[in-house]
C-alpha cells in the first residue's frame, strides 16, 4: 500500500509542475450562440471586455466597400462552432453551420490622430443562425465601457470625436431597434447577413487575400481558390476601377438590401441595386433624378436614403454617387 501511495503523490507533483503547456493552459471557452442578458457571457472576447479581443474561435474579417453608418468604425467577426466551416455557395453568402455568430461593434476612436487616446464603444450587434434562420439582437455599451447589456429599443447616444484633419465631431448617434435591423436584413421575410459575401471578402487584407486565408484555413469549404469569385471593387479606389464600378460597389453595399427583389423595397421602388445587375435593369438611368434628390436631402425632411442606420450624410459617398449620376443622360 505505501508504495501505491508514494507512486499516485509522485503522479500528482509531476502533473502540478510539469511545463508541458498543453496541460496547464487553460482551455478557450467556447461562444455561446444565444442572446443572454450581458455580452460578456457569450465568450466572444477574451481578456478586458472593452479591449475587444477576439476570442480564437473567431476570425476578423472586413469588408472591401463597407456600409457608411455616421464616420464609426467597425470590428466585425465571425464565430464557428467547432470542426465546422462555412460552405462555398456562389459569390454571394456561403452557407453558414448552425449556431453561426456573427457580430459588429461601432466605435469611435476620442482622437483618430492619436488611437492610444482610446475609444467609445457604443453597440455590438449580433446574428445568429438558430434552427435554420437567423436571429438578431443588440447589446449596448454601458457608460463604463465594462459590458454591454441586451437591449431591442431604439435608442440615441451623443458622441464627440476628433476626425483625422483635426475637426470636432458630435452627433446624436442612433442605435436602431431589432424592428428595424429587420428592415435592411429582412430578405424574402427572412433575416439574413448584408457584408460578409464571398464578392465583399475577396481583396488583399493585411498583407494577404482575405478569401484565399479562410480558405487556406479551413473555415470555407468547396473552393479552392479565391481568384475564381468575383470581386466588389473598393469604391475608394480610383487606380483600379471606373467611377462607375467604384459608384455602383457603393450603392450596392448601402442600398440593394432594400432595392433588390425579395428586399424591403421591392414593391415601392423600381431600382434593381445590386452591383451584377446591368444599368438597364437596374433602372438607374431613369430614376436618377429621384436618386439625387433622396441621398443629397437633409435629414429633417425624413425623405434621405438610407433613411435608416444614418443621421448625417456621407459626404465623401454622395460625392461619389453625384459624380456618377451626372454622367447618365
Amino acid at each position: 500500500m505505501k508504495k501505491y501511495a508514494l507512486l499516485l503523490l509522485v503522479l500528482v507533483l509531476y502533473s502540478c509542475n510539469n511545463d508541458d503547456d498543453s496541460m496547464t493552459a487553460a482551455p478557450v471557452s467556447d461562444v455561446i450562440s444565444e442572446f443572454r442578458t450581458n455580452l460578456s457571457e457569450l465568450n466572444l472576447y477574451t481578456g478586458t471586455l472593452n479591449e475587444l479581443n477576439v476570442s480564437s474561435n473567431a476570425f476578423i474579417y472586413d469588408l472591401n466597400t463597407p456600409l457608411f453608418t455616421d464616420y464609426s468604425n467597425k470590428q466585425r467577426f465571425i464565430a464557428l462552432p467547432q470542426n465546422t466551416s462555412m460552405q462555398y455557395n456562389g459569390d454571394g453568402l456561403p452557407i453558414f453551420p448552425e449556431n453561426t455568430v456573427i457580430a459588429k461593434t461601432f466605435y469611435y476612436n476620442l482622437d483618430d490622430r492619436n488611437l492610444s487616446l482610446g475609444k467609445k464603444i457604443i453597440e455590438t450587434r449580433l446574428l445568429i443562425k438558430l434552427n435554420g434562420t437567423w436571429q438578431s439582437g443588440n447589446y449596448k455599451w454601458n457608460e463604463d465601457q465594462t459590458d454591454a447589456i441586451f437591449d431591442q429599443a431604439p435608442s440615441s447616444v451623443p458622441v464627440t470625436w476628433i476626425d483625422i484633419e483635426g475637426s470636432t465631431n458630435t452627433i446624436n448617434y442612433k442605435i436602431p431597434s431589432d424592428n428595424q435591423c429587420g428592415t435592411c436584413h429582412g430578405f424574402d421575410d427572412q433575416k439574413n447577413p448584408i457584408g460578409p459575401k464571398l464578392r465583399t471578402l475577396n481583396f488583399d487584407y493585411n498583407g494577404e487575400n482575405q478569401l484565399q486565408n479562410l480558405i487556406n484555413n479551413q473555415y470555407l469549404e468547396g473552393l479552392q481558390n479565391a481568384s475564381n469569385v468575383r470581386v466588389l471593387p473598393n469604391w475608394k479606389d480610383d487606380f483600379n476601377f471606373s467611377l462607375e464600378e467604384r459608384a455602383r460597389a457603393y450603392i450596392d453595399i448601402n442600398c440593394a438590401h432594400c432595392h433588390s427583389e425579395g428586399g424591403y423595397c421591392e414593391v415601392q421602388s423600381p431600382l434593381r441595386l445590386n452591383y451584377e445587375t446591368s444599368l438597364l435593369d437596374s433602372n438607374i438611368q431613369s430614376q436618377k433624378n429621384s436618386i439625387i434628390f433622396r441621398v443629397s436631402s437633409d435629414f429633417q425632411t425624413g425623405l434621405t436614403m438610407p433613411w435608416i442606420g444614418t443621421s448625417i450624410l456621407h459626404d465623401e459617398g454622395v460625392g461619389l454617387m453625384l459624380e456618377y449620376l451626372n454622367t447618365l443622360q
